[in-house]
């Protein structure tokens, strides 16, 4: 079974998370979903925007991935965690996104260890530039 993403976040990162990974997968876009958590929308109103996508699909397993923890769209995303049907992990990038997406097959619990390694790993000082000038 496939688990599902949705990405939760400060307008507009989660739209531009998705637009960049439907350009690697595109094959991906049911099983990708975002919600931009505009600036002045209640936390009432961002959490009855996920219900909706997420009642679309009442059987899936999901990952939820959210900007930054202690800000509304982590703390909206918290109260959906469900060991067993929803993990949620908060410091979402690309890297991570791509990562995910790529290994969507994979059951919950390695999957969410699949993200973090992909969120971590493609975090790196570069000190050398491309081309020597």
């Amino acid at each position: 079974m496939t688990t599902h993403i949705l990405l939760i976040a400060h307008a507009p990162l989660a739209e531009a998370l998705k637009a960049c990974a439907m350009h690697v997968f595109p094959e991906c876009a049911q099983e990708v979903f975002a919600v931009d958590v505009e600036p002045h929308a209640t936390p009432e109103h961002t959490r009855g925007v996920i219900d909706a996508v997420m009642d679309q699909h009442p059987s899936a397993t999901w990952l939820v991935l959210t900007d930054v923890l202690g800000a509304t769209p982590s703390n909206v995303a918290q109260h959906l965690i469900d060991p067993e049907r929803v993990q949620m992990i908060a410091g979402v990038n690309l890297p991570m996104l791509l990562r995910t997406v790529c290994y969507r097959q994979e059951p919950l619990p390695q999957l969410v260890q699949r993200a973090l390694s992909g969120g971590a790993q493609g975090v790196l000082q570069v000190t050398q530039p491309l081309h020597p000038h």
